[in-house]
């Protein structure tokens, strides 16, 4: 039966109705953030950035310090400051999601909303814990609420549009009804796109149909008391990818409630969620299965997680100078994966995630001084308590119908000689912080901090048979981080350099011992970084140039670390005239030849390239908006360095970006 892309929201969007809503996010000093998105800028602005992007989080890469890993037309998965995957957390509205494909098909970030654009932050220093310690970066969602005109007791927006490489075709859509205190809104999108084309014309396997639904509101009584609330889904169909994976099948379960009131010269906060990701990935679905002896060797992998939890926050302000925060929360994680192969696809063939279970308990409290007019301090302290185990480690698969049995705890045992796959971790992270306005016009900030990260699900305990597997035996990592920042502003002008220097014990680093064999093990490592930005505005003329470098190195061996973007920098110059935008961007990268070839994760040396972006805006009427753009105006073949591996292969991946784009969108408000 097929079914058509509107139907399909319908049905999405009725569905959402039968829970409760919600929305939040707590924001912090703005100093905390390279903030990527102006959030708090017109809606129009937001709506029509969101509606050129190809994919929600690709929205970050006007940020050098953020590099995207590509392994087809979604799932771009970050890398902050030259750390990702388990080292880069992803908050959604304030909730922890995690992704169910043990290759990171379907990456924490493949959960932002297309429907209802979110403002994105990234926050790379440790200045506050509220929502854990940092250790690479976090990426922070944010769903503003609805913005209501004087007397109107509705709003919404509709966004058509679609591009010509791929031939990429999006609507989507948001209705609210209520006032600034109260509201109910539903939202509702649908994207699809076929396989690109690179700058040289080679088609990339990158097509994907993607549908989603939400339903989110609050309510605050006359005494400041709210609820908030959110329930959606999100269907990702017939999703290609470059490696020897297509993924037919995603689907992702949201729901938050969000109580809190004002209490004191504060207020307190408590959110409770729960997020189910569905994942299947196979090698005939979408492509032909290879062919050994004329047989096709078919295989499929049933994946899910389920991810729950709840925080507690109360904020409080003493004498209008200090403000201090305590919290508690707790979240629980389950992941299950298993393999399957054979004639019929019935049998066992590994269990990549073992029933593997975490829970965490966590509590923090912080504060921040304002101790004179030109200086401001603030320190904070966190202690979580981190619980792991595979509860299948003992349960036997067969890699083919016909071999032998084996069990994730004897391959721990027979690779690491661990016997006990229980992990407890201990963690205490912290930081100091101080603000100093040296003068009027620069801002000087050093921040000190201490951050403790447990290693993820796959450091700890994939198993794809005996070629790839987790450690249950690591040290968990201790990043002691250093920053220093000079920010300033005069007539037009600002300026923030920065420099930063990461020393961390019990780095987590994935190796190949021998071709197609991965293996964990810790290492001490340390990692350099330098960062500028440089802009310029009169109000019709702005132009803004920003440069990140990042050095990475393995000290236990002295040879680089795996994964370490080039030096990137990003020039932008933008012209804006009663509501009209157009801006000019170029991007630019150095060639990376600091590699690790021993990590399998690099797979070779990287040339620099130069890419140049346009993009405009333009009001048709008041509430009518048309934005486009054209990306790689030169078409050029080029590819990030960060790549990707293949979770059945053991290959590195560095999949193209596509060639020249042209992007059209149009937007209608009421």
């Amino acid at each position: 039966m097929t079914v058509k892309p509107m139907a399909r929201i319908i049905g999405l969007t009725l569905a959402g109705c039968v829970t409760a809503p919600g929305f939040v996010q707590a924001q912090d000093d703005d100093r905390l953030l390279i903030r990527v998105t102006e959030g708090q800028s017109a809606e129009a602005a937001r709506l029509s950035e969101a509606a050129l992007a190809p994919e929600p989080v690709s929205r970050l890469d006007s940020e050098p310090s953020v590099s995207l890993s590509r392994l087809g037309g979604r799932g771009l998965d970050p890398v902050i400051h030259g750390q990702g995957q388990e080292r880069v957390d992803v908050l959604l509205d304030g909730m922890r999601v995690e992704g169910a494909c043990p290759n990171r098909m379907d990456p924490p970030t493949s959960r932002l909303s297309s429907a209802l654009p979110q403002v994105l932050e990234v926050r790379t220093s440790n200045r506050t814990l509220r929502w854990g310690p940092i250790a690479g970066g976090q990426v922070v969602a944010s769903t503003a609420a609805p913005g209501f005109a004087d007397g109107n007791r509705t709003t919404g927006h509709l966004t058509i549009g679609g591009s010509d490489n791929g031939e990429g075709r999006l609507v989507n859509g948001s209705a609210a009804v209520g006032d600034r205190e109260s509201f109910l809104r539903l939202s509702a999108g649908y994207e699809e796109a076929d396989d690109y084309e690179d700058g040289d014309g080679n088609d990339v396997r990158s097509a994907f149909k993607n549908t989603e639904g939400r339903l989110d509101g609050a309510w605050t009584a006359d005494s400041g008391f709210y609820v908030k609330g959110l329930v959606s889904r999100q269907e990702e169909r017939d999703v290609k990818y470059a490696s020897g994976m297509d993924a037919p099948k995603t689907d992702t379960d949201m729901y938050r409630l969000e109580l809190g009131a004002p209490v004191a010269s504060g207020g307190w906060n408590l959110m409770a969620w729960q997020a189910d990701v569905d994942h299947v990935m196979d090698n005939f679905s979408l492509r032909e299965p290879p062919v050994m002896m004329g047989m096709p060797m078919k295989m499929q992998t049933l994946s899910e997680t389920r991810t729950q939890g709840a925080r507690l926050v109360l904020d409080q302000t003493v004498n209008y100078t200090r403000d201090i925060a305590v919290g508690v929360d707790v979240e629980s994680n389950t992941w299950d994966a298993t393999m399957y192969n054979g004639m019929d696809l019935t049998n066992e063939a590994s269990f990549l995630w073992p029933d593997v279970e975490r829970d965490r308990v966590g509590v923090f409290a912080e504060a921040f001084h304002r101790i004179r007019i030109n200086m401001r301090l603030g320190a904070g302290i966190r202690y979580d308590r981190v619980e792991m185990d595979a509860n299948r480690a003992d349960e036997t698969f067969t890699m083919q119908p016909d071999a032998m049995p084996m069990s994730s705890a004897s391959i721990y045992q027979n690779v690491y000689g661990v016997t006990d796959t229980r992990a407890t971790d201990d963690n205490i992270s912290g930081f100091m912080t101080g603000e100093w306005r040296v003068s009027p016009l620069n801002t000087l900030e050093l921040t000190a901090s201490h951050s403790v990260r447990s290693p993820g699900v796959n450091e700890r305990y994939v198993t794809k048979g005996t070629a790839w597997v987790g450690n249950p035996d690591l040290e968990t990592e201790k990043h002691h981080k250093l920053e220093l920042s000079l920010a300033g502003q005069n007539d037009g002008w600002h300026w923030r350099p920065a420099v930063w220097v990461d020393e961390v014990d019990d780095f987590v680093l994935r190796y190949e011992p021998a071709p197609d064999v991965i293996r964990y093990r810790n290492i001490d490592a340390r990692l350099l970084g330098v960062e500028g930005e440089l802009g310029w505005s009169n109000g019709t003329w702005s132009a803004t140039g920003k440069l990140a470098s990042v050095r990475g190195t393995n000290r236990d061996t002295d040879q680089p670390l795996p994964q370490i973007p080039p030096v990137q920098y990003i020039q932008t110059l933008g012209w804006h005239h009663l509501g009209h935008t157009v801006q000019a961007e170029w991007m630019l990268a150095r060639r990376q030849d600091r590699i690790d070839e021993d990590s399998g994760l690099d797979p070779s040396t990287s040339p620099g390239y130069g890419v140049f972006n346009l993009n405009g805006s333009h009001p048709l009427m008041e509430y009518l908006t048309l934005s486009w753009a054209v990306d790689n105006v030169f078409d050029r073949t080029w590819a990030p360095h960060v790549s990707r591996e293949d979770l059945f292969t053991g290959e590195a991946y560095r999949v193209n970006e596509p060639g020249r784009t042209f992007r059209t969108a149009l937007t209608a408000r009421w």
